[in-house]
């Protein structure tokens, strides 16, 4: 799958967004693939992820898998 300028997407800004403009934004409309973006450059490439690796990562983020401080 390629996103270009005419490609249709709705972006979601993490809820954590507030934190001093370090986010990403997800597009969340496509199957089988969440394109990912960061939101501080949205004319920039955005990188497209397999569902199942995308959903893997955030829970590992959530369960503080990379939280090695």
């Amino acid at each position: 799958m390629k996103l270009n300028a005419s490609t249709p997407v709705r972006w979601r800004k993490s809820s954590y967004s507030n934190n001093g403009g370090s986010c990403v934004e997800v597009a969340p409309d496509f199957p089988g693939v969440v394109p990912v973006r960061d939101s501080k450059d949205p004319a920039g490439p955005a990188l497209v992820f397999p569902s199942d690796a995308w959903h893997a990562f955030v829970t590992a983020v959530q369960d503080d898998e990379f939280d090695i401080l």
